[in-house]
């Protein structure tokens, strides 16, 4: 927000609109084109407005300008309006960027990676908690010495009927674990239904949930598209990569991107080959969705082709 308030300051500063935009400093009536003009008393927001969307071609001397025009008392009262002026429009833009589909997509992935960790966590302590006491209960059928592990052990003690006040909780507890795993499940819908409206060619190839987290690490769909593939490749696997550059491990061949069929498929020989070609191509997906939008197939094609080209080749050779 400081690197856009900082933006937004320097526009307005030398905002300069109006019919004779390449005025200099000499003219008699600069003030005729201040962004102040726009800054109505009743309307709080147009001076913002006007700043936002209007740009100059040469500074002014704006705070004498404003007191000369008569619309504003003094200097002081210049840099007040500015700074009300500048703060409205940071608010805008911040909450333009936070509500954009692409910043909600980010958002539901990082909430459905959370929920599953935290359930996971909830039901490893289910498991173990309610093993404990599955000898002590009355019911032979609902004794727990096998508990399965995971969420689907806390499904099943969450079926039990409590009899004493630990059972109760941990019965609770279980049902915690069973909800934030149903939660998980509905995130992950979401994700799969929006990620390709956001960036449909890199939700194509990369699979709608590997594409959020790609667009998570990379801070938005725009500075993906700004990423050398090398880096995409590697996104997800910071801390092996940095440790590497200490000198203390090797170059790591790939990030999340593993996940993907095409890496985590191939023989392990080919999968740095398998990695680069993939990161390619999505480098190449994010940069047009982002500057065009348009569904592309041949770019999918083209994937396709090398990754048959790479799964052809003989190991050992």
């Amino acid at each position: 927000m400081c690197n856009q308030l900082q933006t937004l300051l320097y526009r307005f500063e030398n905002t300069y609109t109006g019919p004779h935009a390449t005025r200099g400093m000499t003219d008699p009536n600069p003030g005729d084109a201040g962004w102040f003009r726009h800054a109505d008393p009743a309307n709080p927001d147009a001076g913002a407005t006007a700043i936002r969307e209007r740009t100059a071609e040469q500074p002014q001397d704006w705070p004498a300008e404003a007191v000369r025009a008569g619309i504003l008392d003094s200097e002081d009262a210049y840099y007040d309006a500015l700074h009300d002026a500048t703060v409205r429009a940071t608010r805008a833009a911040v909450r333009e960027r936070e509500t954009a589909p692409g910043q909600q997509l980010q958002h539901a992935i990082e909430a459905m990676d959370d929920a599953e960790r935290t359930a996971n966590e909830i039901a490893e302590r289910v498991a173990e908690w309610a093993g404990s006491l599955a000898d002590g209960r009355s019911d032979d059928e609902d004794r727990a010495a096998d508990i399965p592990g995971g969420v689907d052990g806390a499904r099943a003690v969450a079926e039990w009927t409590p009899e004493t006040p630990a059972e109760e909780r941990v019965v609770s507890l279980s049902e915690r674990a069973v909800d934030l795993d149903a939660e998980r499940a509905e995130l992950r819908s979401f994700v799969e239904s929006q990620a390709p409206t956001v960036a449909p060619n890199l939700a194509e190839m990369a699979g709608p949930v590997l594409a959020a987290r790609l667009l998570s690490l990379a801070g938005g769909l725009e500075s993906l598209a700004k990423k050398p593939s090398g880096t995409v490749q590697v996104l997800g696997a910071e801390d092996a990569l940095f440790a590497h550059l200490r000198g203390r491990g090797s170059s790591p061949k790939h990030g999340v991107i593993f996940t993907h069929e095409h890496v985590r498929g191939t023989h392990p020989e080919n999968r740095g080959s398998a990695a680069r070609a993939l990161a390619g191509k999505l480098a190449i997906a994010a940069r047009i969705d982002h500057y065009s939008g348009d569904f592309r197939q041949s770019v999918h094609d083209d994937l396709a082709d090398r990754m048959a080209t790479i799964r052809d080749r003989e190991v050992g050779k």
